[in-house]
């Protein structure tokens, strides 16, 4: 019974995994569309964000089904809520590629994205991209270290988000409010997705050890 139990629950993070993947593609995507202008990506990203909803939805069904028929306590109790937090987590990083995806088709057939500016996007695009692949690989496997190096690793990140801001309030911008308010709302949208994959790290750091994260990354 307990061994079926624990399958369960290993079949919950597999599938948290998988969504965090569908993440992953969503992010490149969007910001291949962002950074070419090209509608039909950025359609493919908004409408595809259905399929992660549905995800998350069967997710929350086999956690509450196993906090409802197995009744679950101490270390048990805590996977089970904690895969609840990181799906509406990921759910959550797939909306911000779908606001990615947006600015890109609402500026079409312009770009969104200035020239000068360019090259910090394109590196905050990979950057959560990459960010969103590591805390994919965390949760397959659970991996302790690596969630910790991943919340180190965000540091990357904001500091691009400093960045894009000085750039656009540089006395050279010549681009137009418009312009100013898509890149700021841009790095915001990156910027929250590797917030999201490193509080989901931590999250898993904190289900495997029962230890807050920051406790042990100071060891």
């Amino acid at each position: 019974m307990r061994e079926a139990y624990h399958d369960e629950l290993d079949s919950i993070f597999e599938n948290l995994a998988g969504i965090g993947r569908r993440v992953e593609t969503a992010v490149g995507l969007a910001t291949e569309a962002l950074l070419s202008g090209d509608a039909a990506l950025a359609e493919q990203v908004i409408s595809g964000d259905v399929d992660i909803d549905r995800a998350r939805e069967q997710v929350e069904e086999s956690a509450f089904n196993l906090m409802l028929l197995q009744q679950p306590v101490a270390g048990d109790l805590r996977t089970v809520v904690a895969a609840l937090r990181m799906v509406s987590e990921l759910e959550r990083m797939g909306d911000l590629s779908v606001h990615v995806a947006k600015v890109a088709r609402l500026r079409v057939p312009d770009l969104a994205v200035p020239d000068e500016i360019r090259p910090t996007m394109e590196r905050m695009g990979v950057v959560a991209q990459d960010m969103v692949a590591r805390v994919c690989d965390v949760i397959a496997g659970r991996d302790v270290e690596a969630a910790i190096a991943l919340g180190k690793d965000d540091e990357e990140m904001d500091a691009l988000r400093r960045k894009g801001f000085t750039e656009l309030l540089s006395d050279d911008w010549s681009h137009g409010v418009e312009a100013a308010v898509d890149v700021a709302l841009l790095g915001r949208y990156y910027e929250r997705i590797a917030d999201h994959a490193v509080s989901i790290a931590n999250r898993v750091v904190f289900v495997v050890t029962g230890h807050n994260p920051a406790s042990l990354a100071a060891e």
